[in-house]
């Protein structure tokens, strides 16, 4: 027996089948309640997981010891099916409601038993044709001329009923393509139609931020997503990086969303401008989450730009209407004192070629020096030349 996955120093534990991903990869729950005592008694409702993000929820009538991570056999219409067991217990009618679903509206049907080798080896058959399946039935629907793209082909686990899960803009007429389907694969069909999310969520990968897909491991409602969620948290409109592996905007564009709304409350409007003694801002951009906005002094062009807090703009504000003009947009600016330079008109006071003069100064002194130079040894020449002359006198 597996020991239990201990927390630092003992203090806490969890059970290993309740970490257990099933082998699915796809929607996975932690059963944190497996390890209470009479969890699993309170209700026979047990969550069945199918291929990918297919999931159902069915009776424990026969009170099978079921846990996470075990293969059944459930009813099915018609026939039968396999699955793995994904929750048990108490969580299981909170997942119920978190995935909206209507008890009233929703056939619960129930689990027979659990799965034998022999069940395993037909269901793995099934399974095996389901790529073929699909390339195959994309072909068909291409040659009928319908605009529609097969995403996925899933088998019954007796192999005697297929779902074609298929994607179409708008709504098209399958009568024809399901009596080619059955006349082709010799199987019951069903056509079941999914948005581009879905397909995304059944298919897997890895998202931009590095993790598993968030529609693949535990969303299973898609709300609807517009670029004003991008415009409210100031992201650049750029379909490349906003749109994820389903060619959709990203889910997470809501995620952060309702943060940015509340603190977008506290920023001034952009109606209104701020007057200073020295000149009139327009708001130019805002920052929700640091609390500071941007203000220029062309409403049309980037002048002048100087970012306040959203606190100072209001107080300039109130300023305003009151009649009241501050000296600048920053208060520490404002509350400094002026200091008068007095003011000296030196033009006129210095040559701006003092500097060429001085060169041509340097440059006369050495001509100079050695013209100097070349007297003296002139002299001297001739001095020397009325010595000898001296001598004899």
């Amino acid at each position: 027996m597996k020991e239990d996955f201990v927390i630092n120093n003992g203090s806490c534990h969890i059970s290993e089948k309740a970490c257990k991903r099933n082998s699915h990869h796809m929607l996975p729950v932690i059963d944190w309640m497996s390890d209470i005592p009479s969890a699993g008694e309170e209700t026979d409702l047990i969550e069945v997981q199918f291929k990918n993000t297919r999931k159902g929820y069915y009776h424990n009538v026969n009170n099978l010891p079921l846990e996470k991570g075990v293969i059944v056999i459930v009813e099915a219409a018609p026939g039968y099916d396999m699955g793995e067991v994904t929750l048990t217990g108490r969580l299981v009618p909170v997942q119920i409601k978190k995935s909206n679903i209507n008890l009233e509206r929703y056939e619960i049907r129930n689990i027979i038993r659990i799965a034998t080798d022999q069940d395993k080896e037909r269901a793995a058959e099934s399974h095996a044709k389901e790529q073929d399946t699909m390339i195959k039935a994309r072909q068909l629907a291409k040659s009928l001329g319908l605009e529609m793209k097969i995403g996925d082909v899933e088998y019954q686990g007796d192999g005697t009923k297929a779902i074609f899960y298929y994607i179409a803009e708008g709504r098209v007429d399958f009568r024809q393509l399901i009596k080619v389907y059955a006349e082709t694969f010799r199987i019951r069909i069903e056509m079941k139609q999914i948005g581009a999310r879905q397909e995304a969520g059944r298919i897997g990968g890895t998202g931009p931020c590095g993790r598993e897909l968030c529609c693949s491991t535990w969303m299973t409602q898609f709300t609807s997503v517009g670029t004003t969620a991008a415009r409210v948290q100031n992201i650049s409109l750029n379909p490349q990086k906003l749109a994820g592996q389903c060619a959709k905007l990203k889910c997470c564009l809501n995620y952060e969303m309702p943060i940015y709304e509340e603190a977008a409350k506290k920023m001034p409007s952009r109606n209104i401008h701020l007057e200073t003694k020295d000149a009139t801002y327009y708001l130019f951009s805002t920052d929700p989450l640091k609390g500071e906005v941007t203000y220029s002094t062309d409403p049309h062009h980037v002048a002048n730009l100087e970012s306040i807090s959203a606190k100072r703009a209001h107080e300039i504000i109130e300023m305003n209407r009151r009649g009241e003009k501050p000296l600048t947009l920053g208060g520490k600016q404002s509350s400094m004192p002026v200091i008068e330079v007095d003011y000296q008109n030196v033009v006129g006071q210095d040559d701006l070629t003092r500097f060429d003069k001085k060169k041509n100064n340097k440059n006369n002194h050495s001509r100079n020096h050695g013209h100097n130079h070349g007297n003296e040894k002139q002299h001297n020449h001739r001095g020397n030349e009325k010595k000898p002359g001296n001598r004899n006198h």
